[in-house]
């Protein structure tokens, strides 16, 4: 399997992007049920105004979180550009018997989400100084942390129907996503979705471009049971909110969610049953 991805700097720390980039960039290999093999660097820096001292610290970020992960770097390519860019082409290994898609999820499945939600939030937040230390040590934290074990906990489990990892298009994209490609529609708990402590409390000032194209887009396969009770809520904000480098959201038969539950907390990793697979109706999410 082949996977790329890269993006401007999120955070200011060059050595934190550097890992940040990384671990976004091996999650979709993760996400399919695969083992993240060989990489190759796609970086862009301006000619002028960035210390080559900052440009170093960049790629040893990535290769670090790269040896975290087993991964061998084999290379890559920079170009200039007025904008910083950073991530990495990404080979993995499957076997093709147990490929992970999101188009498999079935009526009754449970729906498990492994990170938390409102890293874009936090990110526009950050370019404008509105970010606390603590708001942004939270969210870089789990940014950085790799779906390797979030993905070998997967791998132990019988009933595992379908995954994704949920990045730019925000929880309610890649759950659509899942929803639409299963002929399915996913009813989810709002009360049960993890957000980064903080997030809530800034989420109505700091909406990102990304989070308004999203819900544009998204928006109308979404049915809000609770109606004009959520019009205000921060919380139907972060539905929208575009992600980076988020968690696995998995569609796992309903006898055996609690089993993938307990080995992801075993692992140090979240396990929030977020909701169910019912059959499919007119729309493709139901919150409530």
């Amino acid at each position: 399997m082949q996977t790329v991805d890269f993006f401007t700097p999120i955070v200011d720390d060059p050595y934190l992007y550097g890992q940040i980039a990384a671990a976004n960039s091996l999650s979709d290999v993760y996400a399919m049920g695969g083992r993240p093999v060989t990489a190759l660097a796609i970086a862009a820096f301006p000619q002028d105004g960035l210390h080559t001292d900052d440009i170093a610290q960049i790629f040893r970020g990535g290769f670090d979180k790269l040896r975290e992960a087993g991964v061998a770097l084999l290379g890559g390519h920079t170009v200039q550009d007025r904008e910083i860019k950073f991530g990495y082409a990404v080979t993995g290994a499957v076997d093709p018997q147990k490929i992970l898609t999101n188009t498999n999820a079935r009526p009754g499945d449970r729906l498990i989400l492994t990170k938390a939600l409102g890293t874009g939030v936090v990110g526009t937040a950050i370019k404008f100084g509105r970010a606390s230390e603590d708001l942004i040590d939270r969210a870089t934290t789990q940014m950085r942390m790799l779906n390797k074990a979030a993905a070998e906990a997967i791998a132990g489990v019988e009933g595992v129907h379908a995954c994704t990892d949920i990045t730019g298009f925000g929880f309610a994209g890649h759950a659509s996503e899942m929803a639409l490609g299963s002929n399915v529609t996913l009813e989810i708990d709002l009360k049960a979705l993890p957000i980064i402590p903080g997030v809530l409390q800034i989420a109505s000032q700091n909406r990102s471009g990304g989070m308004k194209t999203n819900e544009e887009h998204f928006g109308h396969g979404v049915e809000f049971l609770a109606g004009d009770r959520l019009a205000n809520d921060a919380r139907r904000d972060v539905l929208f909110d575009p992600q980076t480098s988020g968690g696995l959201l998995i569609s796992v038969a309903a006898e055996s969610a609690g089993k993938l539950a307990d080995n992801l907390n075993k692992a140090g990793i979240r396990g929030d049953i977020v909701g169910k697979v019912i059959v499919a109706t007119s729309k493709n999410l139901r919150i409530g």
